[in-house]
């Protein structure tokens, strides 16, 4: 087998493939007739993109002797999903695929078929057993049929139908298009859930887009003007929205930002660039991120390729960045805050000053890029050419191509982010967004104000309820030059 060759187009990072024995057209046919379409396209994308190539030895550029040899091993694995879980390397916690690429890309861009209804899933029995879970609704999505429906944050069901939540049934009973969830009430004093008969009948539509800026809202805090983004994720397609949020900001007249990204699980990485720079400016000389590759690829860039800063203006429209020029951000993170989320705390971090309040963060520091079965353009999806894309394979891979380091060389944050104000979440009290008595925006504005000691706070998270989040940590492509890039 060749190396995969690559070379720089012009200034884009463009990778073009040289011809590889294993994409001739002499060696497509025993592919064929041996049944590894799919593990030949995943081997070939994986030995060309995954950031631990060099480090799992079946993905070696010298693996195979001969083509038998690699068809031989491409046969002993006939499920794809076990084939790609092979080449991962064990630190490896968030590459992902799926068996057809228009169902993930969908889901990358907010765009799912859901009843609208995110919850917490909680253990409240005093064993701790599996037998006696419910479901806390932490978000609701605008427009869904859950919001139709008047189920709001806040509210609990013990069951879909009659039957009791337990560990071992929560994915079987809210599989269906339909069902009717069973309601619960609070005992706030006790800190129970009380059965009711209450039903409510949801069901999931299909295209349902979640706007990423669930709420922005300027509040007065003693005379000053705070600025609250309650942020869902980094979306590209939102990106004119989000810089029109921070224009109001400006006109408000706010000098402090709540950014609330406690159930962010990451996205675009140039959108998470342009929401750092309509918090601290459109200082383009100043690095932002810079980018680690596998040991393959980071020799085949040069720093223009690899390095992001700050930017002036949002393309492709080119209109002027809203930035409210801060040196302080007060951030509520907790473990559902991933990828491009802890990305904006780590890129910020040597310019301002980050109060982070919540809890420890989810430690996902590597991006991704979407690999198709289309050798032309290196794997790499694009919409233009998807029907180029092999109709004999519509899988989609997902892997771990890279690191960000920001502009003093830090990226190691796989433990994540520690709050340097805790305030856990209370299942019996999780309030309203963007009212001032939610408890986590709560404790951000008693910083602000300098009101309250921190000392003087304490959660009253019960030690053994056990949270299981019931929304996956998916990002959606970043545009910075010819490929996609996102953290998940």
């Amino acid at each position: 087998m060749k190396k995969i060759c690559l070379s720089l187009v012009a200034l884009l990072m463009v990778l073009s493939s040289c011809e590889s024995d294993l994409d001739g057209a002499a060696f497509n046919q025993p592919i064929q007739q041996n049944n590894v379409v799919v593990q030949n396209f995943m081997w070939l994308a994986m030995n060309q993109w995954y950031f631990w190539q060099d480090q799992v030895p079946d993905l070696a550029d010298d693996r195979f002797a001969t083509d038998e040899e690699y068809i031989t091993f491409l046969r002993e694995t006939p499920d794809p999903m076990a084939f790609i879980q092979n080449l991962q390397f064990e630190e490896d916690r968030f590459t992902f695929f799926d068996d057809d690429f228009e169902d993930l890309l969908n889901r990358l861009s907010g765009i799912r078929t859901s009843n609208g209804i995110q919850f917490f899933t909680v253990n409240l029995s005093a064993d701790n057993s599996e037998t006696d879970r419910f479901l806390f609704v932490r978000n609701v999505i605008p427009g869904s049929d859950g919001e139709a429906k008047g189920i709001k944050r806040g509210d609990v069901f013990w069951g879909i139908g009659g039957e009791q939540f337990t560990s071992n049934n929560i994915g079987t009973l809210t599989r269906p298009e339909t069902y009717s969830l069973n309601r619960g009430q609070l005992d706030q004093q006790n800190r129970l859930v009380n059965r009711t008969n209450e039903e409510v009948s949801v069901t999931k539509q299909e295209n349902l887009q979640e706007n990423p800026i669930r709420l922005a809202t300027t509040l007065d805090v003693n005379g000053t003007q705070v600025g609250y983004l309650l942020y869902q994720s980094f979306n590209r397609n939102f990106n004119m929205e989000l810089n029109d949020v921070f224009g109001q900001f400006v006109a408000d007249g706010v000098t402090e930002l709540v950014l609330d990204m406690r159930y962010n699980g990451g996205g675009s990485v140039n959108t998470s660039r342009l929401l750092a720079s309509m918090i601290y400016g459109r200082n383009t000389s100043d690095l932002y991120l810079r980018r680690l590759w596998n040991s393959k690829l980071q020799p085949q860039f040069s720093d223009a390729n690899l390095n992001s800063f700050f930017a002036s203006e949002v393309s492709p429209d080119g209109a002027a960045i809203n930035t409210l020029n801060l040196r302080k951000l007060y951030v509520i993170g907790t473990g559902n805050t991933a990828s491009s989320s802890e990305l904006i705390i780590n890129g910020l971090d040597p310019y301002i000053e980050i109060i982070h309040i919540g809890s420890t963060t989810t430690g996902k520091n590597e991006f991704s890029i979407s690999l198709v079965d289309n050798p032309r353009r290196n794997y790499q999806y694009s919409p233009s050419t998807e029907n180029e894309i092999n109709p004999d394979n519509r899988w989609i891979i997902q892997p771990l191509v890279g690191r960000n380091e920001n502009s003093v060389g830090f990226f190691d944050y796989t433990d994540g982010f520690a709050p340097d104000v805790e305030q856990l979440e209370d299942v019996f009290n999780l309030g309203t967004f963007g009212d001032v008595n939610e408890p986590l925006l709560a404790r951000a504005l008693e910083l602000i104000s300098s009101d309250t000691s921190t000392s003087l706070f304490v959660s009253k998270q019960r030690d053994f309820i056990n949270f299981l989040e019931s929304k996956e940590f998916l990002e959606e492509p970043l545009e910075i030059m010819d490929m996609d890039i996102h953290m998940y």
